[in-house]
């Protein structure tokens, strides 16, 4: 497994998602979950993404043995900010500096370990001055809690106020050949400061794997439905764009998932992206990508398929919306 920086943070080239695991989609094997855990780390992944809104915290706690077996071995990366009550009613985002605090002890709780290797702030409180909310986390660096900083979903300005305070190691946002909103100026910062870049749902919530054909092979509980770009004409439409990708890996003796994930892989060394997955099969599947070398002629024609801004539909419904990029 070849490795990549985050900042001064070395991580495999390839992490793993883990909130499936545990919430949104679907489905719960938490014996397959561990499976595939274990299975990462055999194949040469160190870098695992949970968070303490994942199962309103059940997720920490389903990594908590495999993290504490592989400690020195592997990168933990964990997340507050979306908070919840203790009978798991969510009450919205918060930045407070003790809420900061007491989330991370939470986390630490949950996970069984001393130390969280890479702490991202979930979601921005607008309510509450970045340089108050990463002046906690940075107290918390101090503290030996906390090795590393990271955001998730900030803006430009957002990333350069909060990067003044403390070393900013990576920020994380959703970015996939039908996410391209982070291109532009929001990875032009993130590479002028040093910030290393971990694309979360690399695979377009798992439409660009081409094994959704119709919204009735999502399970009735599947939160994709409330996603605007399953839905509709939304959906008819970012169906005949996959239709091409999928024409695209065949050519490349790949599968959609791989070549999906290759031209993440591809847009640069400092991008870690954490493809999610629960099951072993799709998680060999998704290792696979990194054998797969893209010319430049093939990124250009994977480019005239999908350009940015030919998928149909928003990314997150609009209370979703209202929370991303500020």
């Amino acid at each position: 497994m070849k490795t990549r920086q985050l900042g001064t943070l070395t991580v495999s080239a390839l992490g793993l998602g883990c909130m499936g695991m545990s919430d949104f989609y679907a489905g719960r094997d938490e014996a397959e979950a561990r499976a595939t855990l274990d299975r990462a780390l055999d194949a040469g992944i160190t870098f695992f993404d949970t968070a303490d809104m994942y199962g309103m915290g059940d997720n920490e706690i389903l990594l908590s043995p495999f993290v504490k077996a592989n400690r020195s071995k592997i990168v933990i990366a964990t997340k507050f900010g979306n908070e919840f009550t203790a009978d798991r009613k969510r009450l919205g985002v918060n930045g407070k500096p003790a809420y900061v605090k007491s989330a991370c002890d939470a986390s630490l709780k949950r996970l069984g370990i001393d130390t969280i290797d890479l702490y991202y702030q979930h979601r921005v409180d607008p309510t509450v001055p970045i340089e108050e909310t990463v002046g906690a986390m940075a107290d918390l660096v101090k503290a030996g809690k906390v090795k590393h900083l990271g955001l998730s979903e900030a803006s430009p300005a957002t990333i350069r106020r909060a990067h003044k305070v403390h070393t900013i190691t990576a920020l994380q946002t959703e970015y996939s050949l039908w996410s391209r909103d982070p291109e532009g100026e929001l990875l032009e910062t993130v590479r002028e400061l040093g910030i290393g870049f971990v694309p979360y749902s690399p695979l377009g919530r798992g439409f660009l794997a081409g094994a959704i054909t119709k919204p009735e092979d999502l399970a009735a509980d599947d939160w994709r439905h409330n996603n605007p770009r399953f839905q509709g004409e939304n959906f008819a439409k970012n169906l005949k764009l996959v239709e091409q990708v999928k024409q695209r890996a065949t050519e490349k003796s790949c599968t959609p998932s791989q070549l999906a994930l290759a031209w993440v892989l591809a847009q640069g060394e400092d991008i870690v992206p954490i493809p999610g997955t629960k099951r072993r099969k799709y998680l060999d599947e998704n290792i696979g990508a990194l054998d797969v070398t893209l010319t430049r002629n093939d990124l250009a024609a994977i480019d005239r398929i999908m350009p940015p801004g030919a998928v149909a539909g928003t990314r997150y419904p609009e209370a979703g919306l209202k929370a991303v990029n500020l």
